[in-house]
């Protein structure tokens, strides 16, 4: 059975008026915990001789779990719930982002400069020596954030409007960890040609293009094409980033097994977006025992109607993926909640080292094999050794775009993992922390000076 945990996301604000009086505040605390809700913070903001008004901050796990809070606390006698609120929700109203100038506008000669009149003298500038671009205006700094809304999260095909919660909180993490400016595009097509034409039409604007929450197969041709036609970095994340991250971690993960990538046996269950890019990056690295698994088992060459990126991987083992784990060292899961059992991970090799992804429910319960892994990450922000993107993107963008690298290439992606597992130190690495924080600030200077060495040394810097 799947725990269900209270986390940020479903995190609700009641404000109440109760009595002035000694255990008021003990029957709300009880009722609270009584449903599983998990208390945060706790603010008194009036109080008199005879009322006392407080705000509350609980964790849920759902919505339905807020409601049934809710109702425990306006059960309670002399309790008068004044308000709630989704904090969720209240973070995102009007939007998350804002364009804001970088110079003052406060008398005529600023407005002159900055727009017409003088602008025109920028504009032929331009025109004339179209490199100047790079200098004269946002472009060198400047990421399009660029999805369908076709594979939104875990949650599906939701479409443009339904992404553009999500990229507007990809460009804030762009702007806060690398200091690039980046601007969700979300486009009302999930044609692959429609696609492809708007971006090349749009890409004067940016520096650098992220693909993003695009489902696959679609997702590979996009990439590929927009790659040949424009001479800026194109970046899915949903592939690269999530790549980059895991051989990162993993990275760290073998030096404490002690086994080398080139004699392990991977399992990587999804062989979506993420499943494909993760084996190729691995196999970069040194890796060369890969089984990749579907909802159908093990991807093996006696299947047909596979898609080339299948076939790229396939072997000639077949089964399923409970067969695929038998003796292998690392499970490496982007697939779905649950597919994974204690007795499956039990049946691995010694000191077996998983990686459940998926998210907000991974393949399998950390608490479910505690004695069983050497290494156990997920994608939650809740266990340690989380594999989140946000390790990777902005300095990937923060290194293509200060050297002006015209591509992204695998040895790029290789040699920011290695980045990422290095500040992690020999001392400070144990089974719950083979990864950085994302709140580590060396990370995106750390990932930046490698993709921009690693573009110089392949030359496709300009």
């Amino acid at each position: 059975m799947v725990e269900l945990t209270p986390n940020p996301s479903f995190s609700l604000t009641i404000r109440l008026e109760t009595p002035n009086r000694t255990g008021m505040l003990a029957s709300v605390t009880q009722a609270i915990a009584s449903e599983g809700g998990n208390i945060g913070h706790i603010n008194l903001l009036e109080q008199s001789r005879r009322i006392t008004l407080r705000e509350i901050t609980v964790d849920a796990y759902s919505t339905e779990h807020s409601e049934k809070i809710v109702q425990a606390v306006k059960a309670l006698t002399e309790i008068k719930v004044v308000d709630v609120y989704d904090r969720t929700f209240n973070l995102h109203r009007g939007g998350k982002i804002t364009v804001q100038g970088k110079i003052p506008l406060k008398s005529q000669s600023d407005l002159s400069m900055a727009y017409t009149p003088g602008v025109g003298r920028i504009s032929k500038a331009i025109a004339e020596d179209p490199e100047q671009i790079y200098q004269l205006t946002i472009k060198q700094n400047t990421v399009a954030i660029v999805t369908d809304g076709s594979a939104v999260l875990g949650l599906g095909n939701l479409g443009p409007g339904g992404a553009l919660p999500v990229m507007e909180g990809k460009a804030m993490l762009f702007k806060e960890f690398a200091g690039v400016d980046a601007f969700p595009v979300c486009l009302a097509t999930q044609d692959t040609d429609a696609i492809i034409e708007t971006v090349k039409n749009i890409a004067p604007v940016f520096g650098g293009v992220n693909l993003e929450d695009i489902a696959a197969p679609r997702c590979f041709e996009i990439e590929a094409k927009l790659r040949q036609i424009l001479d800026i970095p194109v970046f899915h994340d949903d592939q690269h980033g999530t790549a980059i991250v895991s051989l990162a971690a993993l990275i760290n993960a073998l030096k404490l097994v002690k086994k080398s990538i080139e004699d392990i046996r991977i399992v990587i269950n999804g062989a979506g977006a993420a499943g494909i890019a993760i084996a190729r990056l691995l196999r970069k690295a040194g890796a060369n025992k890969i089984y990749l698994c579907d909802s159908k088992g093990i991807v093996s060459k006696g299947r047909t109607g596979l898609n080339p990126e299948k076939q790229e991987f396939a072997v000639e083992s077949s089964g399923t993926l409970a067969d695929a784990l038998v003796d292998a060292d690392v499970f490496l899961g982007v697939s779905a909640p649950g597919v994974v059992t204690p007795e499956m991970v039990r049946s691995m090799a010694k000191d077996p080292i998983v990686f459940a992804m998926a998210n907000p429910i991974p393949e399998i319960q950390p608490e479910l094999i505690t004695g069983d892994v050497a290494v156990m990450a997920t994608g939650r922000s809740d266990y340690p050794n989380q594999i989140n993107n946000v390790l990777a993107f902005p300095g990937i963008f923060r290194g293509a775009l200060d050297c002006r690298a015209t591509t992204l290439t695998s040895t790029m992606y290789l040699e920011a993992a290695r980045a990422i597992a290095s500040l992690v130190k020999a001392s400070d690495l144990d089974k719950e922390h083979i990864i950085p924080s994302v709140f580590d600030t060396r990370v995106a200077t750390a990932v930046a000076g490698a993709v921009a060495h690693a573009a110089r040394q392949e030359g496709v810097t300009i």
